[in-house]
């Protein structure tokens, strides 16, 4: 699939079990800076919602982690969700192209961000202990989907 923004179930079902995904976005110097999280699927068109959580980070201040300084400079990113097997033929990906926009808790984006807080205590138990209403939001919205191998294979 390339340039379509339709899941078919079994592209949809990848995404949606797959437990983390890598987000790359581009530093000021150009290169690309990727990190693992957490996400869920929202809605349709496709968008996905990854928390700032409560797991250590190399500064307290939200705002002045990378990912969120290149967000705000560059909201253009990729995320990578793949599967890996020793059996090659169940070898898959996917790339999703973004555009990228940090969801502060302030109490006017409290309706979106209720609906995702809950959709990530459902996937990830971890989080029912954390304080993700006082937490920051990264919102992708999904503009290009490619994908390669045997996504409803396992």
């Amino acid at each position: 699939m390339d340039d379509d923004l339709t899941l078919d179930g079994q592209t949809l079902a990848f995404l949606a079990h797959a437990r983390t995904a890598t987000l790359a976005t581009i530093a000021p110097s150009g290169r690309p800076r990727l990190v693992p999280i957490c996400f869920v699927v929202l809605d349709d068109p496709i968008r996905l919602v990854s928390p700032i959580d409560e797991k250590p980070k190399t500064t307290a201040d939200w705002r002045s982690l990378a990912r969120v300084r290149d967000i705000h400079a560059r909201p253009a990113t990729t995320l990578l969700v793949d599967r890996w097997s020793e059996d090659w033929d169940q070898l898959a990906w996917l790339r999703l192209e973004c555009r990228a926009a940090v969801i502060d808790p302030s109490p006017a984006n409290s309706i979106e961000r209720a609906s995702a807080i809950a959709a990530l205590r459902a996937k990830y138990p971890q989080y029912r202990e954390h304080a993700l209403e006082d937490r920051p939001l990264i919102r992708f919205t999904v503009e290009r989907i490619v994908t390669w191998g045997a996504l409803g294979a396992e």
